[in-house]
């Protein structure tokens, strides 16, 4: 199975449109979801040797497949280390501007977050009652705790405009430990 998708994904990779279109589509699903997360028979078949026909996977195992993270880089797992909480990303969207900014500034004051980007110009489709609908709205990105996951959300509800907010978390499994710690610092227990 993993042979015959490598095959299949060699075939596609060769054509010349695809070829053009690869180093920034690629290199931005390579960094963003990364080569496992991307294709995992493929990822799978790196380890394997099937990859070797893929014009990419002899690059990548010459540049990637030996790296070991550089010393000096202070990050952190979130279960290695006792000056962090367990902590989570939230995404939240908002009708507009105005609404972004009150709702944002209202969750940092009451210490439910320590940030929140705002990321304005977003275009949502989704089914609401029974039809297809298309929104501009704006994202609030927000970096808090998990153990206050219940009350942000409650927050987020009482003051929102939409009937149903979207609220959803994810957890961060590691990073910046000067910027893991500023997080349990910046918000209430």
């Amino acid at each position: 199975m993993a042979s015959t998708l490598c095959c299949k994904a060699s075939s596609i990779v060769s054509s010349s449109a695809v070829r053009r279109r690869l180093p920034l589509v690629g290199a931005f699903c390579m960094l963003s979801l990364g080569l496992s997360n991307l294709c995992p028979a493929l990822s799978s078949s790196l380890k394997t040797g099937c990859a070797q026909s893929l014009p990419f996977g002899p690059f990548l195992r010459s540049k990637f497949g030996n790296q070991t993270p550089a010393k000096s880089v202070h990050s952190i797992r979130m279960e290695a280390n006792q000056t962090t909480v367990p902590s989570i990303v939230v995404y939240v969207t908002v009708p507009n501007k105005e609404a972004g900014k009150k709702l944002a500034e209202s969750i940092v004051k009451e210490k439910l977050a320590a940030c929140v980007n705002r990321v304005p110009g977003i275009e949502s489709v989704y089914h609401w009652q029974g039809e297809i609908q298309t929104d501009s709205e704006e994202l609030l990105i927000i970096k808090t705790r998990e153990s206050l996951l219940e009350a942000l959300t409650e927050h987020v509800k009482a003051n929102h405009e939409y009937d149903v907010p979207e609220v959803i978390a994810l957890p961060i499994t590691g990073g910046n430990l000067q910027y893991l710690e500023w997080i349990k610092n910046s918000t209430r227990d």
